[in-house]
């Protein structure tokens, strides 16, 4: 993978707030001039207001969400500033001054593209391409027009705080040099994964056709035979992990087989596939204790494909503990409550908004990683409850693309060859998994490997050889 520099803003800094500041003053001042126009044509509304509004509010949306790992995300609003500069232009009475204008905003676009994207190594360029016609216009142009109202400097003062918060970003955007072998996001990845760009034709199609993940649900029944994790999870217990138990077995074996088969932890949203290559995450719906009138929480537990057993114990056990020691409730508990006191009609729109954002990539990270709804794997247990495994749906609304549950033990006699008979444990696992990640084969070579982990779960206390990275 080639080295590649990598422009970020390191946070909250004078020059990024300024940046907000003027964008957002922009806004105000054009909002403001409108208000005082009488009726305006609708093309000109879409035009003039619209268009520059839409890239002032994105540009801060922008910055305040991605602007520490997806600066590259600002050139939208930048492209759509220029186009509205560009159609302004075509309106200048002087020709020679539309040429130079039109010319001026494509080389704006472009070099402020190519920069945030990491296809220029310094940032200087842009000071002086922001910064100099900022100065052209205070010292020359504008004093053509001293003595105006200030109605008719709204415009002028919206195009001036918008170059100024364009040069604050320059000189507030660090840089540096992507490691050797590190993925660099770009345009089309989601904050919580990587678009798949070389697969072939027929995955690539398959999501506009199997438009849902609950039309594209393959249901697999499958038993395991746990004799060997029986006598590792009483190993474990002896060393001292307490309630080590088939659940962390399933897991460590999931996140090893995800190792080695990354295909299993794709996802589909807006129709394209995504993959997360190191995030496992795993969300589970748990009770704080064991009774009909105890209200039930999700956690989600992110693992890494290097996992071992040990690791995978403690990053659940400590999840699972701060969850029922927690006297308040938790992140999901406020956001689902939250959720609660929206009437709903308006609960009904705003789900809908959310679920717009989630088919573009712009769900804000902080509100994926709480949603039960996006995940890599969505696992219940039935054991904990006496019952048998379920088949459960996966969700529309997210991006989970495999639910596993399983139920309690069950002895079964065998027959051996020689007639005789011998005990048996299993488990019953149920598997739902959406079909457009992968082909059955891949499906059935991950659950081959999958019962080669349980069959040998002392394999799980080491870490892979090696962790295969979905293809690009």
């Amino acid at each position: 993978m080639k080295r590649k520099t990598i422009y970020y803003l390191p946070g909250f800094t004078l020059p990024v707030i300024l940046s907000v500041l003027f964008m957002v003053c922009s806004a105000v001042a054009r909002i403001v001039w409108a208000c005082g126009e009488p009726p305006l044509p609708r093309s000109f509304l879409c035009l003039q207001i619209l268009l520059p509004l839409a890239a002032n509010v994105s540009f801060v949306l922008i910055l305040l969400r991605d602007g520490k790992d997806r600066l590259f995300r600002s050139a939208i609003p930048v492209w759509l500033g220029c186009v509205f500069f560009a159609v302004k232009a075509l309106g200048f009475p002087s020709l020679v001054h539309t040429v130079l204008c039109l010319g001026l905003y494509a080389l704006v676009a472009a070099l402020y593209t190519a920069t945030v994207t990491g296809r220029v190594p310094t940032q200087k360029p842009l000071w002086l391409l922001f910064g100099l016609p900022l100065l052209y216009h205070i010292l020359v142009e504008d004093r053509q027009k001293a003595g105006w109202p200030l109605h008719d400097w709204l415009p002028e003062a919206s195009v001036l705080l918008c170059m100024a918060a364009l040069l604050c970003v320059s000189l507030a955007m660090k840089r540096r040099t992507a490691g050797e072998g590190e993925y660099v996001p770009g345009f089309g990845d989601r904050s919580d994964g990587r678009r798949l760009r070389k697969l072939s034709p027929i995955f690539a199609v398959s999501p506009y056709i199997m438009k849902t993940r609950n039309t594209s649900q393959n249901f697999i029944e499958d038993h395991i035979e746990v004799t060997a994790a029986d006598r590792y999870i009483a190993e474990k217990r002896r060393a001292g992990m307490r309630n080590f138990g088939v659940l962390h077995v399933l897991l460590a074996a999931y996140v090893r087989v995800c190792a080695r088969y990354p295909g299993l932890n794709r996802f589909i949203a807006g129709q394209k596939i995504f993959c997360r290559d190191r995030e496992i995450e795993v969300n589970m719906t748990i009770k704080k204790e064991m009774s009909t009138d105890s209200p039930d929480t999700v956690i989600k537990v992110t693992f890494d494909p290097a996992d071992t057993a040990d690791t995978v114990y403690g990053k659940f056990n400590e999840k699972v503990q701060s969850v029922k020691d927690a006297p308040l409730d938790t992140g999901f508990d406020k956001l689902a409550g939250a959720f609660n006191l929206i009437p709903g009609l308006v609960l009904k729109f705003f789900v809908f908004l959310l679920q717009t954002l989630d088919y573009f990539g712009l769900l804000p990270r902080a509100l994926t990683k709480l949603s039960p709804f996006h995940g890599s794997l969505y696992i219940t247990s039935m054991a904990s409850l006496g019952i048998p495994p379920i088949y459960h749906h996966l969700y529309d609304f997210g991006n989970v693309p495999v639910f596993c549950s399983f139920g309690r033990k069950r002895r079964v006699y065998e027959t051996r060859r020689d007639g005789g008979a011998v005990l048996r444990k299993y488990i019953d696992c149920c598997f739902v998994t959406d079909e457009r990640i992968v082909d059955g084969f891949y499906f059935a070579s991950a659950m081959r490997y999958l019962h080669s982990l349980l069959d040998d779960p002392w394999q799980l206390d080491a870490p892979p050889e090696a962790v295969i990275r979905d293809q690009d």
